[in-house]
């Protein structure tokens, strides 16, 4: 018997959307290939300064270390309806969380989280901000949101999310 494929949907929010948000995006679009899900995955920041812009040429650099090629990503402004496009709006910190809570709409559609809470030990903790540090940075962030991606896939698979 063959199962219609599940869909769901995923938003990841940072600040600016050009490094978090996006690595996170596109390490779940990999996990999710590899498992077979069909998801449609999303990335946006709260602020508005780097709209229209490509991913910070180091978050490139990073995910193309993994085989991924995020060049033509462009960051985007996180709006009030993306709490009723999407199954997940989740946050990349507590500060974001935050600011996503007073933006959302009462009784929005999308269930707000922060990304490490949905990887057991990690909740509660901020992905690693690498904006103002080197490339060490944005691995150790790439570490992070690949972690919890599988944890994610595994969860939508599971229906658990």
């Amino acid at each position: 018997m063959s199962r219609e494929p599940f869909q769901s949907s995923v938003l990841f929010v940072c600040l600016g959307n050009i490094c978090r948000s996006p690595l996170a995006e596109a390490a779940l679009r990999h996990e999710a290939l590899l498992a077979g899900l069909e998801l449609c995955v999303d990335s946006a920041g709260t602020g508005s300064w780097h709209v229209g812009n490509p991913p910070d040429p180091r978050a490139q650099a990073e995910a193309l270390r993994h085989d991924i090629d995020i060049s033509n990503y462009r960051a985007r402004q996180v709006s009030r309806e993306d709490f009723e496009r999407f199954d997940h709006v989740i946050a990349l910190d507590r500060a974001n969380y935050t600011d996503l809570e007073r933006l959302a709409p009462r009784n929005p559609r999308a269930r707000l989280s922060m990304l490490l809470d949905h990887v057991p030990g990690m909740e509660g903790s901020d992905v690693a901000d690498p904006y103002f540090g080197g490339p060490e940075g944005f691995e150790e962030t790439w570490h992070e949101v690949e972690l919890a991606a599988r944890h994610l896939v595994a969860a939508l698979l599971d229906d658990a999310l």
